[in-house]
């Protein structure tokens, strides 16, 4: 399933994560896990975020992709499942 993580990250913590440069690792390695299809980073409500979309096939895989970001950077985490546009017709297709 095709799903939209959200990582919200402590402004503190990912300061921090910058000074002692762990900051770009982590997002290496997050990246290099989930291979997602689209990265995007901004700011969210005053705080760095990533938004990372990605194919989840097997959801036991959460807590690997979670933890280091909630250890190492304070993040809020959600996911969404999420279509892309031919999701979107394939699915409006089926309720003719």
């Amino acid at each position: 399933m095709r799903v939209l993580l959200k990582a919200s990250m402590d402004t503190e913590k990912a300061n921090e994560a910058i000074r002692n440069g762990t900051l770009g690792k982590l997002i290496e390695e997050t990246v290099e896990q989930i291979k997602p299809e689209a990265a995007y980073f901004t700011t969210d409500n005053g705080a760095r975020t990533a938004f990372l979309v990605f194919d989840l096939n097997d959801s036991s895989l959460l807590p690997s992709i979670s933890e280091p970001l909630f250890q190492n950077l304070g993040a809020k985490i959600t996911y969404a499942p999420v279509m892309n546009m031919e999701d979107v017709q394939k699915g409006l297709s089926r309720l003719r």
